[in-house]
């Protein structure tokens, strides 16, 4: 089939590289140039997507990425995965509405359009549906197929991957979910029927809410534990041990990536819009979670109030810049939080990140170094906030002489843990 994947991020192109893999003609669609200028060099800016296969994909045609609308047509299934982020707490559904309308210019009779992009339950219906009908002028469910497939991408994971884990599909009928259904089982090697996109959208919504929720209840623990003289670390690991009734979650800095800041308050918006009432798990958990970098400050500055030094003038390594270990990904990471508010107190901030290579949104000018031990011994603190593989932790805990470890990576009488 010809299949045209809108948006060339870390949902859209393993999902563009694996569907050309296996057969079908793939025209990777976005609007960032530089970006389709590096994927057509065979530069992978996805630690899921080695460079080999994207290569492989091109050279035997399978595979093109473009930033022409024109490249879009004829296409047999087009998938949507383009960013839904949050504008002043409002779901910003512009870069939905506007693939819908390029596609909608596009659309004919037998062909599938899937929504994989996070968002509340009711858009593809209420949204995206309107769009592709009012300007193609064909019926969805009757001369094309639409449904929702929500991405469960997890950046880095080397266990599970846009292959293996099970794909929920769903439709706005029983002829889309079928179509739906055909389309995913030649990419994928499980997938999951859900009785409509409403249900879908919203299992997608329940998945990072649940981790939303747990992350900020451990985060919490551990800053109550800290004020208590209790090692919360050693507690969850002691609550591990039971084989049953408990998930492991571990505290942090905060959260980050495009799923567990943004979506679970997708649900939250629409639950105060339709039903005009709150939901407290989600305003409960996003207010501790959204403070965790302001927590991890504050705790360095005790830390330095204790060596007679103030945060101002103080040269501060972070370690870490995307929000999860062994990713690239900054979006919405604690770190620039944590690198916003040291910079404002006038302290010398320099970043370590061997993955992050673009230039990331809100923090445009930092000092990015190596973690030799000569950077290790100048600075005034050092803060672990990413716990990449790559980093030398034995050189970290050696040369250093104050870390913060925030992922509990560290040991030494150098070492404190959040």
């Amino acid at each position: 089939m010809r299949v045209v994947i809108a948006g060339q991020g870390y949902v859209g192109l393993p999902l563009a590289v694996r569907a050309a893999e296996v057969g079908h003609e793939v025209v990777g669609y976005d609007v960032d140039t530089v970006r389709v200028g590096r994927l057509a060099a065979g530069e992978s800016y996805v630690e899921d997507i080695p460079a080999e296969r994207l290569r492989a994909v091109l050279a035997d045609g399978s595979y093109r990425a473009s930033t022409d609308p024109a490249d879009c047509a004829g296409f047999d299934v087009a998938l949507i995965t383009v960013p839904t982020p949050l504008r002043d707490g409002v779901p910003d559904l512009s870069y939905v509405e506007a693939c819908a309308e390029l596609l909608a210019g596009h659309l004919r009779h037998g062909a599938t359009v899937v929504l994989e992009s996070t968002t509340y339950p009711g858009t593809t219906e209420e949204v995206v549906r309107p769009i592709l009908e009012k300007r193609s002028g064909l019926t969805a469910g009757t001369d094309f197929a639409l449904g929702f497939s929500p991405e469960r991408i997890d950046p880095g994971n080397p266990t599970w991957n846009v292959i293996n884990t099970p794909k929920i599909v769903s439709g706005v009928d029983e002829t889309s979910l079928k179509r739906v259904k055909e389309f995913y089982d030649t990419v994928v090697e499980t997938t999951v029927t859900v009785a409509s996109t409403r249900e879908a959208e919203l299992a997608k919504l329940i998945e990072n809410t649940f981790r939303h929720v747990n992350i900020a209840l451990v985060n919490e623990i551990a800053m109550i534990s800290n004020d208590l003289g209790i090692d919360a670390w050693q507690a969850i690991d002691a609550a591990s041990t039971k084989p049953f009734g408990f998930m492991r979650f571990t505290p942090g800095p905060g959260v980050g990536g495009h799923c567990l800041p943004i979506d679970p308050s997708y649900l939250s918006w629409r639950v105060q819009r339709a039903l005009g009432q709150s939901f407290r798990f989600v305003d409960l958990a996003n207010d501790i979670n959204n403070h965790m970098p302001d927590y991890v400050v504050r705790r360095l500055i005790d830390a330095l109030n204790r060596r007679q030094r103030s945060v101002s003038g103080s040269r501060i390594l972070l370690l870490g810049l995307a929000y999860k270990k062994n990713t690239g990904d900054a979006r919405e990471s604690p770190a620039v939080r944590v690198v916003q508010l040291l910079s404002q107190m006038g302290a010398e901030v320099r970043v370590a990140d061997p993955h992050v290579v673009e230039a990331v949104h809100g923090a445009p000018d930092l000092t990015m170094v190596t973690p030799t031990a000569e950077e290790l011994r100048a600075a005034d603190a050092v803060v672990l906030l990413a716990d990449h593989d790559e980093f030398d932790y034995d050189l970290i805990a050696r040369e250093a002489g104050y870390v913060l470890d925030t992922r509990r990576r560290l040991t030494g009488p150098a070492v404190e843990v959040i």
